[in-house]
């Protein structure tokens, strides 16, 4: 199995933290957030992890190198515009190849890391593994449907108080053929042609913190915590 995780994009909901440095290395507790992301990768077994960058900016390969500090190898994939995530899956299909791998927006933080989603994704035979969180403000993310357990559909950025989509994905190969090329294609859209198309697709909630640091308050919140959730689970790799 292989690790793709997202960190290109360009910050401006954190403004003006991020005018001078790419938003998945600000760091948390003096850790880039994205090294919290290869960490979970790295500590679920998976050796080899493709990163997304934007094509213009070389800062996140100098700042995290080729993966030997974790004892992994880092692929990174350019993205020269923004076209959704389901379009960040597709450019990597060459790394993906025919192997399943989970997909991790680089700017998520979670208790306990992925091992156990990716653990029960290989159990469940699936198509599509998806992770459920629950927040104050569902507007901000995808919002499933579910009916006797099962999801049926996907809302992107409803007014609701329901579990969102956490950005933890698990796939298998061949819903990359779903993804048209040249245009914006979300991941609540790949998901609903999933479903029209009657491939499997299992959840599991996340009972554990939780964080989606997209805007500066979330920043702040997420110093405290560190202090309070994830001290002490890891030692931080020394850069």
């Amino acid at each position: 199995m292989k690790a793709l995780i997202a960190s290109g994009g360009r910050g401006t909901r954190l403004r003006p933290i991020t005018h001078t440095r790419n938003k998945h290395l600000i760091p948390i507790a003096n850790k880039p957030i994205l090294h919290y992301a290869i960490e979970a990768a790295a500590d679920a077994g998976i050796r080899e992890i493709g990163i997304v960058v934007n094509a213009d900016s070389d800062e996140v390969p100098r700042a995290i190198g080729d993966g030997t500090r974790w004892g992994v190898k880092i692929t990174f994939i350019p993205q020269a515009t923004p076209g959704g995530l389901a379009q960040v899956v597709a450019l990597a299909q060459p790394f993906v190849g025919n192997d399943r791998f989970i997909f991790y927006l680089g700017d998520n933080m979670v208790v306990g890391g992925v091992r156990r989603f990716v653990e029960e994704f290989e159990r469940s035979g699936c198509n599509c593994f998806l992770t459920l969180a629950k927040v104050k403000d569902p507007e901000r993310f995808g919002v499933p449907e579910i009916r006797e357990g099962r999801i049926v559909g996907v809302e992107e950025k409803p007014d609701l108080k329901l579990e969102i989509l956490a950005g933890i994905y698990m796939f298998k190969p061949p819903m990359l053929d779903l993804i048209p090329k040249g245009r914006y294609y979300g991941m609540d859209t790949l998901i609903k042609d999933m479903i029209a198309r009657h491939l499997k697709i299992a959840k599991y909630p996340i009972r554990e913190y939780w964080l989606d640091i997209g805007r500066v308050n979330d920043y702040e919140v997420a110093q405290e915590a560190y202090r309070e959730h994830f001290a002490g689970l890891k030692k931080p790799v020394t850069p």
